[in-house]
């Protein structure tokens, strides 16, 4: 029986990288590998534990088919390595830090995927975007507004994906992650 491909999305501030180290060991239980992105951003940038390389690296990797699923966002190219394909094969639930933009093709690749959309209160994510200190109020207003926008749409477009709100504690979004891969019920 084939592992299913875990999508995890959501905007940037939402905690993707926080859940994900915070649910490590649980999902490692569970057999459910979490894939370590390739990025065009230097390694010792702050955020999740990802393989930075030079933009002439990724294209050499990618000219070589060395990912599965591959998407430009906010100035840098990501790449989810092609092992997954195995892993899946192989019967293993495999955990994506995704893309939203590029949920459409990924679908398209994996069918039966399993979306997870973290959501946070727009108020929590101003503020966790604003300590983060990365863009201007501007672009956060901006943000916050395309990602408002975003939500609304998918949860019509795509029924299948599961809203999951990372607003309160990290613990109790760590039980509804589980729950949700475990179930493949609502999470929120």
């Amino acid at each position: 029986m084939a592992g299913r491909l875990i999508y995890l999305i959501g905007p940037s501030g939402s905690g993707k990288d926080s859940l994900l180290d915070a649910a490590r060991t649980r999902l490692a239980e569970r057999g459910c590998r979490i894939v370590r992105r390739v990025i065009t951003r230097s390694a010792e940038a702050v955020g999740e534990a990802a393989l930075g390389v030079s933009a002439q690296q990724f294209a050499d990797m990618q000219a070589r088919g060395a990912f599965a699923l591959s998407w430009h966002a906010n100035g840098l190219s990501y790449g989810i390595p092609r092992e997954i394909d195995d892993w899946l094969a192989a019967g293993q639930d495999v955990l994506v830090n995704g893309s939203r933009g590029h949920l459409q093709n990924t679908r398209l690749r994996y069918p039966d995927v399993l979306v997870l959309l973290l959501s946070v209160d727009q108020a929590v994510l101003r503020q966790r975007l604003l300590k983060r200190g990365r863009e201007s109020i501007s672009e956060i207003d901006q943000r916050l507004a395309r990602n408002a926008r975003f939500n609304e749409r998918l949860l019509v477009e795509d029924p299948a994906a599961h809203l999951l709100d990372n607003s309160g504690p990290l613990a109790l979004t760590v039980e509804r992650l589980l729950a949700c891969i475990g179930e493949q019920t609502p999470c929120a």
